[in-house]
């Protein structure tokens, strides 16, 4: 069993963009269930597919199960029992011996840029990089699962 410990943060843009940022990683993905006390997803990236079942969040932890599928098959999925699907950019940026993980959101998400870090318990420390703003960890709005629901756009 996995648990996520997971922290999310809105990520400041005119200093993103200056930020020199590896090639990022193109992802899809899908929600074959979006209740809040199980979610089932679907994900494409450049070259594998995933399928990912994810609990409820208690805090910053969560059941999480991750199982690679081939990517024509998440594909499959995605584009037959998946309502709306999320299309993003994900650049993996180290920072002062952490890895941060930043989606940069297309099409119904486009504008919104969030940060996640992992972390190995709920008490770890770790330092903000310079280009993170707001956190919005216990924010529901920032859930990719609901993200996928009411998109970015549709709130202004």
């Amino acid at each position: 069993m996995a648990v996520e410990i997971e922290r999310k943060f809105l990520v400041k843009h005119e200093l993103w963009h200056e930020l020199d940022k590896p090639i990022p990683n193109f992802l899809k993905q899908g929600y074959l269930s979006t209740d809040p006390e199980k979610t089932l997803r679907v994900r494409a990236t450049n070259d594998k597919g995933f399928i990912t079942i994810k609990g409820k969040t208690q805090g910053m932890s969560r059941l999480e199960f991750e199982y690679e599928i081939p990517k024509d098959e998440a594909l499959a999925l995605l584009d037959n029992f998946t309502e709306q699907n999320i299309e993003k950019y994900r650049y993996i940026i180290p920072h002062e011996g952490k890895t941060w993980e930043v989606d940069v959101f297309k099409g119904a998400n486009e504008g919104l840029i969030v940060a996640e870090i992992e972390l190995s318990s709920e008490t770890e420390t770790f330092n903000l990089p310079t280009w993170v703003q707001t956190e919005v960890t216990d924010d529901p709005r920032y859930y990719n699962s609901r993200l996928s629901i009411e998109p970015y756009s549709s709130w202004q």
